[in-house]
């Protein structure tokens, strides 16, 4: 089970994190309403891993037959290993190759929310996204699951 684990989890972490990383010199040209339909899209079709992951379980390991709660633990941890890779690529962008980018992010949806008509009392910038690794992992987390 552990080799199926990682090697479908690895393989959807690396599918998700080279998109992210080959997206970053273009933020600027895609634009962030576009980037997120791009980068939800990778993480779908990443996800599809964990089904091919368990049927290779079900097929290689458990003789043609699998339970739900076996099928269920090798799905969850398969996206667990994925989810690593996830936060651990967003800590490097974020730490290190774009620290910018949250700023610019904040401001983007901002000037959003300002032409859909918003005022400024309905308008609270969000200020989660503080230099604490450990506080952004956790978060980054959430998006996978």
């Amino acid at each position: 089970m552990r080799k199926i684990v990682l090697t479908f989890g690895l393989i959807s972490g690396a599918i998700m994190s080279a998109m992210m990383l080959a997206t970053l010199p273009f933020q600027d040209a895609i634009g962030f309403d576009k980037g997120a339909i791009i980068g939800y899209t990778t993480m779908v079709a990443a996800s599809l891993l964990i089904y091919f992951g368990v049927r290779a379980y079900r097929d290689n390991v458990a003789g043609g037959t699998v339970r739900f709660g076996r099928a269920l633990a090798v799905g969850a941890l398969i996206a667990v290993v994925a989810s690593v890779c996830y936060v651990a690529t967003w800590e490097l962008i974020y730490f290190k190759l774009a620290p910018d980018f949250m700023a610019k992010y904040e401001a983007h949806m901002l000037d959003k929310a300002r032409a859909e008509g918003k005022s400024d009392a309905e308008i609270r910038p969000s200020r989660l996204w503080n230099r604490c690794p450990s506080r952004c992992s956790l978060r980054w987390c959430r998006r996978v699951f």
